[in-house]
């Protein structure tokens, strides 16, 4: 009787003892303690990268909790990440969260990185925004991207320089090229010598250039008094000017209308023609006068010479009826 009392003693305590141990393996698992209270928080992110349940959670570095369980969104673009945080540990809405790697090559864990800690904080069950994790794989795809960019470029590169070696830097081009900075040498060097020269010219004829220019200066002053003194000159006889302008005008006028004597000669054509012929016998007159002299005709009756043109005598115009 004795003996299966204390069987059933020993089995009882050591069923106890297991499920103590079932209960801390459970607890020590899940990264909590049996003992603390803890609250919910529900995080969303595109990606996880390589975040597994049982993670930890670090907020400024120290831990804080673990992440419970990881679920697929119904619309297969986000993944929502439940996270067991202890009461101890308050964490405000403004705190950034981002899923990390510690090391190069360790485990990823959820980092809480607190900003201002301004209130509220967040409650149970509240939904958070996580950033996505570095993707080193996406990197590397971009780097390699990027390593066979730079390789085309280098080939394209290495194809312009040789091209520039055959067409450019040539030995026909290179001698032009050298001529060319022959040339530009003599050139450079007569410059040199004109410029030499004028500054001879300069020295020597200094007090010349020295009056030239002073010259220059005295004509500009007088230019400018000139210019000066017609504006002036226009200035006081303005009024005169006008009315010999309105007085040149009316004579015109006057022509076309017939009145005065250039009117009188446009209009009257036996006055005209007379004028024409005096101006003829003035002509003749002249010319004979330079041919001969002015004695020929005073102390010669018969000029020798037959070739005397004899002034045209006028005829009396007609009375006017």
């Amino acid at each position: 009787m004795e003996k299966s009392r204390l069987e059933r003693k020993v089995g009882l305590f050591v069923f106890i003892g297991l499920v103590l141990m079932a209960v801390l393996l459970v607890q020590f698992s899940k990264g909590t303690s049996l003992f603390r209270g803890t609250y919910n928080l529900k995080l969303h992110a595109g990606n996880i990268g390589g975040l597994k349940p049982k993670s930890g959670v670090l907020l400024a570095g120290v831990s804080v909790g673990s992440v419970q369980q990881i679920e697929l969104e119904t619309s297969g673009t986000n993944v929502t990440i439940l996270l067991q945080i202890y009461k101890d540990y308050p964490i405000f809405h403004d705190a950034r969260f981002v899923i990390e790697q510690s090391g190069f090559l360790g485990d990823q864990y959820v980092s809480v990185i607190p900003t201002t800690n301004t209130p509220p904080k967040l409650t149970n069950n509240a939904d958070v925004f996580c950033q996505e994790p570095f993707n080193l794989q996406e990197v590397a795809r971009g780097a390699a991207g990027f390593v066979q960019r730079l390789d085309e470029t280098a080939k394209k590169l290495d194809a312009s320089v040789t091209d520039l070696r055959a067409h450019v830097l040539n030995e026909q081009t290179l001698a032009t090229f050298g001529e060319s900075l022959t040339n530009l040498r003599t050139v450079t060097e007569q410059a040199v010598d004109v410029v030499r020269g004028i500054n001879g010219v300069v020295v020597t004829n200094r007090e010349q250039v020295g009056a030239v220019v002073s010259n220059l200066v005295v004509f500009s002053t007088q230019l400018n008094r000139l210019g000066n003194t017609a504006q002036d000159i226009l200035a006081t006889n303005g009024a005169n000017l006008t009315a010999a302008t309105k007085n040149i005008e009316q004579l015109t006028e006057d022509a076309k209308a017939g009145q005065g004597l250039v009117g009188t000669l446009l209009q009257n054509h036996e006055v005209a023609t007379n004028v024409q012929f005096l101006a003829e016998n003035l002509s003749l007159a002249s010319s004979n006068l330079n041919r001969f002299g002015l004695w020929h005709f005073l102390w010669m009756h018969n000029p020798p010479d037959t070739n005397i043109v004899k002034p045209v005598r006028l005829q009396k115009p007609p009375a006017r009826k």
